[in-house]
């Protein structure tokens, strides 16, 4: 099974490259985005949590996102494997996550990380702010917040999964297919 997370910070790509990805290798995309917005469209109580914190440009509580992405593993039967786009975002859900896999006799295959700079990822945000309704990507207080959470609590994933020899870094910026050639080399090696 090929297992993926695709990293990077708020507006590096990685919604638009896991729809090429997903396509082209035929994995199950497992975005804690989605998952939430399920719960949030169901109006569940999980869903209503999630918001509060969403709202606010702050991370979901690991042991809130760690049920849900469990249990969309278990549920899912005929795959290739997984592609994980906006998760694990702390080295407590990655070491989770492994654990998670290794109940289920999988693996994380590689890491594959986009690298943007900080006012192309703001403009980027921004333009999305105006087709998303997210709140998060309308105001430039949670835009800077999203950024500096991604910098000091989701960046040490990075480290995680390069001390484990699975980091690959690509550069975020150029063509959609540009970029999406260089992800598939890298994926071509797993």
């Amino acid at each position: 099974m090929l297992n993926i997370v695709l990293f990077g910070p708020p507006g590096a790509g990685k919604g638009t490259q896991s729809e090429k990805i997903i396509q082209k290798y035929n994995l199950t995309h497992l975005s804690t985005g989605d998952l939430f917005r399920k719960h949030l469209g169901e109006g569940t109580e999980l869903g209503l949590l999630a918001r509060k914190y969403m709202d606010e440009g702050r991370l979901v509580p690991d042991e809130v996102v760690i049920g849900m992405v469990g249990e969309k593993i278990r549920s899912t039967s005929e795959t290739s494997g997984f592609i994980f786009d906006g998760f694990p975002r702390t080295v407590a859900q990655a070491q989770a996550l492994d654990h998670l896999m290794e109940q289920h006799s999988m693996s994380i295959s590689g890491m594959i990380a986009l690298e943007v700079d900080e006012d192309i990822l703001k403009e980027r945000i921004r333009e999305r702010g105006k087709t998303s309704g997210r709140v998060d990507d309308q105001d430039e207080n949670k835009i800077k917040t999203r950024i500096e959470v991604y910098l000091k609590e989701t960046l040490p994933v990075a480290e995680y999964y390069k001390a484990q020899g699975k980091l690959k870094k690509i550069n975020g910026v150029g063509t959609i297919d540009g970029i999406f050639s260089d992800i598939s080399e890298v994926i071509d090696k797993y």
